[in-house]
């Protein structure tokens, strides 16, 4: 069991968890490098640059713990058949819909959504699902919608809701259908007991098993 995991795992495409956070080091080192540099080219644009940062700092902070909880929880207690009966490639239109309810509901900034849409992909979603729980977040929240309505009135909110909803369905539908015929990167489960999830490459429709004890040649 462990040799299939760990063969599986070597066919995941990316790059492994140290050199990602090593990565990410150097992009935070050379975006502070180059916020001092232009701080010092321009004094006044420079301070502006560093107090807007400072403030989507404390908002990163203060929001992202929240996130990593609400992940935590969905990765334990959510099922993987659950949201693939639901929001899986056989849910149907009422599983579109429902990822269009599910994006209206939350509040808070975009980034948020990005750690969720993941975690939905992994756990069995449809990518046109993922995609339309995003695009609600960004434009059709309901705390948006509410305010939106107080402002320019219910005829202008009607039509741009329900113009945003005929364009979305169409939209992701196609860049499904593209993603998949271009390649994609699914999570599959290691056994049938669900002990575990690795990631396998689809190019082409064609699946990567990686190297195993049965595609080994003789």
């Amino acid at each position: 069991m462990g040799e299939n995991i760990a063969a599986a795992g070597d066919s995941v495409p990316g790059l492994p968890l140290r050199k990602r956070i090593k990565w990410d080091l150097v992009a935070l080192v050379a975006s502070a490098a180059a916020l001092y540099g232009l701080s010092l080219a321009f004094p006044q644009k420079g301070e502006m640059a560093l107090e807007v940062s400072w403030e989507f700092f404390k908002e990163m902070v203060f929001i992202l713990p929240a996130v990593l909880i609400v992940m935590g929880l969905f990765g334990v207690w959510v099922k993987r058949e659950v949201v693939v009966r639901y929001l899986g490639r056989d849910s149907g239109i009422g599983g579109l819909f429902l990822a269009i309810l599910l994006g209206t509901l939350p509040t808070g900034p975009l980034y948020v959504a990005f750690p969720l849409a993941a975690m939905l992909l992994k756990k069995g979603a449809r990518v046109a699902g993922v995609m339309l729980f995003l695009s609600a977040w960004a434009c059709i929240k309901l705390p948006q919608e509410i305010m939106e309505l107080q402002f320019l009135g219910l005829e202008f909110t009607l039509l741009r809701l329900g113009l945003t909803v005929a364009v979305l369905i169409p939209m992701v539908l196609l860049a499904e259908t593209l993603y998949h015929r271009g390649g994609s990167r699914e999570m599959q489960p290691v056994n049938e007991e669900g002990a575990g999830e690795v990631e396998t490459e689809t190019v082409a429709g064609m699946e990567n098993p990686g190297t195993s004890e049965e595609n080994v040649p003789a």
